[in-house]
């Protein structure tokens, strides 16, 4: 055995990491004390508010054994900031926490803190700290804080009737990528691209601080749009009704979906990470031109009205929405392909 090749298959030793963290983590943004102190500290901008949110993937329901380390990095820093992006905050810290059963490669966990620290940075939120524990199972946690502005913090209980349905980007990306992992066994170049789109997480991070100002509710649509409608309008108690022929459809649905049945199955699976809002129908065009400023596009495809549940438009008559959406607890859904 080559000494790089034991390198690379070294098993995790936490001291040892922490070490190796405390080398990488330099530059801005790190916090007022030094990387592996017992706690990070940020100074808070005059005005604001905190936001803080978790996530946690799992080995074997939101990644494979295979995939690539820092593209599970970066796809946990990426769900914490959608959240973020969510309320409008503005990121500034991520924190991970590895959990990892003894013997896993050292290299592993450093591809997974490079992975999710490349992401943090690039959403403004640097990676400042974390935590390393042994486990069963593979697990990664990511935590992020942002800064809100008191009165554009876009709850999701506030959608009122007559608002217009809004969504960022388009709907199904996440859909498409567990289809083509579950027929990518074949191939291993066409798997390996697979399990990176799957974790392929872009966080709409500006175009939210461009949407919140405008919004009376706002959420990500990370366990797809039709969950979205039902948590919008649950938590708003309100009717929602999203219209299918305003939908913008990703553009692979077209061809990778050879029915209107499996194309709306792909279409409210999960993982989009896109943005879904509430606006008025007076604020749609500011709306739209902020968005697109800040680099993205805004779409509206139905309407909030008065009642309860989520209802789904087709050729004009309303059916109730399906479940559709990322059921991480339902037996039998959950587990990747």
């Amino acid at each position: 055995m080559t000494s790089s090749h034991a390198r690379r298959t070294a098993a995790l030793d936490e001291r040892e990491f922490h070490a190796w963290l405390a080398q990488f983590l330099r530059g801005p943004g790190r916090g007022l004390l030094p990387v592996g102190d017992d706690a990070a500290a940020l100074r808070v901008p005059p005005k604001r508010v905190a936001v803080l949110s978790t996530d946690a993937l799992v080995e074997g329901t939101h990644f494979l054994p295979d995939s690539p380390p820092a593209r599970i990095g970066a796809a946990a820093a990426n769900v914490s900031l959608s959240d973020l992006a969510a309320k409008g905050a503005e990121p500034a810290a991520l924190l991970l926490d590895l959990i990892v059963p003894p013997g896993t490669p050292r290299r592993w966990a450093q591809e997974v803190v490079r992975g999710a620290d490349r992401a943090g940075r690039r959403g403004g939120a640097p990676l400042v700290g974390g935590d390393t524990k042994p486990g069963a199972t593979r697990a990664v946690v990511s935590t992020v804080l942002g800064w809100g502005r008191p009165g554009h913090l876009a709850p999701r209980q506030g959608a009122r009737p007559g608002d217009l349905l809004v969504t960022t980007g388009t709907v199904g990306r996440g859909g498409l990528a567990a289809q083509r992992l579950g027929r990518a066994a074949p191939s291993a170049a066409r798997r390996r691209t697979a399990l990176v789109e799957l974790l392929a997480v872009r966080p709409r991070v500006r175009e939210g601080i461009a949407l919140a100002p405008f919004a009376h509710a706002m959420l990500d649509t990370s366990d797809g749009l039709a969950d979205a409608s039902w948590i919008l309008a649950g938590a708003s108690r309100v009717a929602v009704t999203v219209n299918e022929d305003l939908l913008p459809w990703a553009a692979a649905l077209r061809t990778e979906a050879t029915t209107a049945r499996r194309r709306r199955s792909l279409a409210f699976y999960g993982g989009d990470y896109e943005l879904l809002a509430a606006v008025p129908p007076g604020a749609l065009a500011r709306a739209r031109a902020a968005v697109r400023e800040a680099g993205g596009r805004l779409t509206a495809i139905g309407r909030v009205g008065r009642g309860q549940g989520a209802h789904l438009e087709q050729a004009g008559r309303a059916v109730p929405m399906p479940a559709g959406g990322w059921r991480p607890f339902r037996k039998g859904s959950g587990r990747l392909p």
